[in-house]
């Protein structure tokens, strides 16, 4: 039975643009416990669940996703830019490729070299590319330059950059945007939110005086890629770095003031057991960062080149893996961190964990956000904007534009020298896509999709309009992964590792893409 077959006359209707002009509670707030309390309903981890439903699928952090790009037409990029809606902050992402050393797990855009002039050309087309970019973009409201609230570096190996070349870029960005405070004690009536600054860090890759260079920029959170501290999985990886290093920066970090800290993990390596991930994984929560992320290592040698240097007999079997994420769970959630989503745990009163329970949690590019109120932009190589087109809204042509510059350095040089905007290609979202966007973000951050709230946002009827998906998602909740009624979809302790496969039942692209595509769910 198709959705039109029981539409009511609303329902059958697609999608609305139209917004009633009400300010509703928000419905994704936690109601299962008091939001102002660290308690989170319990993430369970059910074996035979995890057996049954572990699957490939997308991360999601857009909808589309980026497997939907196409190339962009002409002109598109600049028309995007400058009827963006000038009083929404912006997000800044740049992507600095470089590395000195090729960690074999990679599947990054990335350059290996060991020459420090490649930095400091690139730079200057970082510099280039946001004069171009900067000089499209309306101003606000008030006159000023645009807002900035949030900003980040990832790589590749931001800190290939020197401290000079850092602290370059940044003095060159506070001519060209206006940025929230970078602490509390600079927040004004104006401006009361800090805003959020932060850089991915290869602890080898840094000076002695980086760190405080960074924090005395602005810079407030800082991601660590540790990935095993067991010495044989390193050499096999090639990422060597010992404990009494990651102990050291991140005691630095501290001193320093940084309000965030995150150490990334990864399970799957080579020559890793459940017994060696369980030494590394309870060293880290002795570390005791903020955040911690758990990614789950997919081998996928013919698709990324560096991954043919790790031998397949050396992985751990698919049941190991398992049994490492299981016990990693475990020992996460006896340490008191709170299940963010895939891959994502943090402290209860970090920033991140605090959003999602006052149910403002978002998801792009980048991942999970606290500041979803913002257009992305991105600069440099391979780099991905995302744009939400208010000046549109008002046209009746409503539209969310996802961008990704060339992929291939020398390319996005050869563009940005004839000055010409780099994005190659694009994605244009429909109503449609926005409102299966917008489920898949709630469920993937909230754990919860409320039906009025659809119904007043998209003018549906969200039980009919969705027929086929709840009756999809019927076995789901036969095996307690999810609880649907009247009100809403609700996922449960058990289905939160497999939340996912709840996102991917309102997919409509999914079905269309070839296998091997995606990492598994877990």
């Amino acid at each position: 039975m198709t959705n039109s077959a029981i539409f009511t006359d609303q329902a059958h209707l697609p999608p609305s643009t139209e917004r009633p002009d009400f300010s509703p509670a928000n419905p994704y707030a936690k109601k299962q416990f008091d939001a102002a309390t660290s308690d989170m309903p319990q993430l369970e981890y059910d074996e035979a669940l995890v057996h049954k439903y572990n699957r490939s699928g997308p991360r999601y952090t857009s909808y589309p996703t980026a497997l939907e790009f196409k190339p962009i037409e002409a002109g598109a990029e600049l028309d995007i830019l400058t009827r963006r809606d000038p009083n929404t902050p912006l997000s800044l992402y740049f992507h600095i490729p470089f590395c000195r050393h090729l960690c074999y797990y990679c599947a990054c855009n990335k350059i290996i070299t060991k020459k420090n002039s490649d930095a400091g050309d690139y730079l200057e087309y970082l510099k280039a590319e946001v004069k171009q970019k900067r000089a499209l973009l309306e101003r606000p409201a008030s006159g000023g330059k645009p807002y900035v609230k949030q900003l980040h570096l990832g790589g590749g190996t931001p800190t290939f950059f020197s401290d000079e070349e850092l602290t370059e870029l940044w003095e060159f960005l506070q001519t060209q945007f206006e940025f929230a405070p970078t602490s509390q004690d600079k927040t004004t009536d104006e401006h009361p939110e800090v805003g959020d600054y932060s850089v991915e860090i290869d602890p080898r890759e840094i000076r002695d005086t980086t760190l405080t260079v960074l924090r005395n920029l602005g810079f407030n959170r800082v991601s660590f890629g540790v990935q095993d501290l067991d010495h044989k999985v390193q050499i096999a990886v090639n990422r060597v770095q010992s404990e009494e290093l990651i102990r050291g920066v991140m005691q630095e970090t501290r001193r320093l003031g940084f309000k965030s800290t995150n150490i990334d993990l990864i399970y799957g390596l080579p020559h890793q057991t459940p017994q060696t991930f369980a030494k590394t994984v309870e060293t880290i929560i002795d570390i005791s960062p903020d955040r911690l992320s758990i990614f789950n290592y997919a081998h996928l040698p013919n698709r990324f080149k560096s991954q043919r240097q790790i031998k397949e007999e050396d992985l751990p079997t698919p049941a190991e893996k398992l049994e490492m994420f299981s016990d990693t769970i475990t020992a996460l959630n006896e340490a008191g961190y709170q299940y963010i989503g895939i891959d994502h745990f943090a402290k209860p009163d970090d920033s991140m964990a605090v959003a999602q329970r006052e149910g403002i949690l978002h998801r792009n590019f980048q991942g999970y956000t606290i500041l979803g109120d913002c257009d992305l932009l991105g600069f440099g190589v391979s780099s991905i904007s995302q744009i939400n087109s208010t000046l549109y809204a008002n046209k009746g042509n409503s539209a969310t534009h996802i961008l990704q510059n060339h992929t291939d350095l020398k390319e996005y040089e050869a563009m940005v020298d004839a000055g010409k905007l780099p994005a190659v290609r694009h994605i244009k979202t429909n109503i449609e896509d926005r409102l299966r966007g917008y489920i898949i973000s709630n469920l993937l951050c909230h754990d919860y999709i409320d039906f009025k709230d659809l119904n007043q946002k998209f003018g549906i009827d969200a039980i009919t309009y969705f027929i086929d998906e709840i009756q999809q998602l019927g076995e789901m909740q036969q095996d307690r992964l999810v609880d649907m009624d009247a009100a809403g979809i609700r996922i449960l302790p058990k289905g939160r590792l497999l939340a996912r496969n709840v996102a991917m039942v309102f997919d409509t692209y999914l079905a269309s893409k070839e296998k091997g595509r995606f990492s598994k769910v877990i």
